[in-house]
């Protein structure tokens, strides 16, 4: 990257930290992501704010209905450089390349509408082609027109160590990036687990919101009707309250989708995405939260992971077949059918 910052140290740029809907990056973050040259430029960085209307242009509405609004730093910029990662994603298909620009730069209300389509079940990982989140994402990078973006992706590893990078127009790069994606993250098993238990690693571990991508990796290598155990800290409680909510609020699962159809608010994915599950297996979780809490959104506790398998083998029978996701939140297993 040092090659890379001596040719613009003199130029008029500026950097864009592409937050979506997250949080504002904090200092000590941004000095990790520019390292020494964060005192350069520090002057020059900008931070997205998906609710500052002010900075928001509308461009028009996707082919699927989505109000395209971006930061007016992206459109007024003659060339863009563009520097992300690639790895899988539970509803986008992958992280990286078009998803700089929706979610990362855009309105909260465009964020909120293109992932509406998450309640799609092709909405997937590892899902590209009919998926109709990635759909609307490619669809908003057309309205960007002829505007040159130069693409640079990565892949890290599990030590968060460069595996790979991409580097030229934002989809060729993105895609080749897929391909290296899928060597690091994707496993092949044999066959679909009566019983998977899930493990939501750190950082992932810091509420159930985010622990929700290890119950999404676990889920495909589970046979109907079977059992998946989530292990995770949640050192933070739930987290966002939105997806909580519509599943506490319901008696039964088929009652989320009820209201689900009813009207969406963002978050509210996750909560259809755990529905889905429910239709064909239980979950089950290891975790600190309060028992009445799991409880509330269709998940049975336990106090340890050691109780829990014991009485999943239990519930199926002694021969059922156990598989472990020690890193479920970023490891995909990939089954024969798949």
């Amino acid at each position: 990257m040092d090659i890379l910052f001596d040719k613009i140290q003199d130029k008029p740029v500026k950097f864009l930290v592409a937050t979506g809907i997250h949080s504002a990056t904090t200092e000590e973050e941004l000095r990790i992501i520019f390292g020494k040259h964060y005192v350069d430029f520090q002057k020059q960085i900008y931070i997205h704010d998906a609710k500052k209307n002010e900075d928001l242009a509308y461009l028009g509405t996707s082919k699927s209905g989505t109000e395209i609004w971006l930061n007016k730093l992206c459109l007024e910029a003659d060339k863009i450089i563009v520097i992300g990662s690639v790895e899988p994603h539970y509803f986008a298909g992958y992280t990286g390349g078009r998803k700089a620009f929706l979610p990362g730069i855009a309105s909260f209300k465009t964020i909120e509408q293109n992932h509406k389509h998450a309640l799609n079940p092709e909405a997937k990982i590892l899902a590209l082609e009919n998926n109709p989140v990635n759909k609307d994402m490619v669809d908003a990078l057309e309205f960007l027109g002829d505007k040159e973006i130069f693409s640079i992706q990565t892949v890290l590893d599990r030590e968060h160590k460069i595996y790979s990078v991409t580097a030229g127009h934002i989809n060729d790069s993105f895609y080749s990036a897929v391909e290296k994606a899928n060597e690091v993250f994707c496993v092949k098993v044999k066959e679909k687990a009566d019983i998977v238990v899930s493990v939501s690693g750190y950082p992932l571990d810091v509420d159930l919101y985010q622990s929700q991508k290890a119950i999404e990796s676990g889920r495909l290598a589970l046979k109907e009707n079977g059992i998946l155990i989530l292990v995770s800290k949640c050192r933070e409680g739930i987290g966002d309250k939105a997806f909580f909510e519509i599943l506490a609020s319901c008696k039964t699962p088929e009652l989320v989708f009820e209201k689900l159809s009813k009207g969406y608010k963002l978050g509210y994915h996750k909560a259809a995405k755990i529905v889905e599950l429910l239709r064909i297996a239980e979950i089950w979780a290891v975790t600190d939260l309060d028992e009445n809490t799991l409880k509330s959104v269709f998940i049975k506790p336990f106090s340890s992971l050691q109780e829990a398998v014991d009485k999943a083998i239990e519930k199926k029978d002694e021969n059922a077949k156990v598989l472990f996701l020690m890193d479920g939140s970023i490891t995909v297993p990939v089954c024969s059918g798949l």
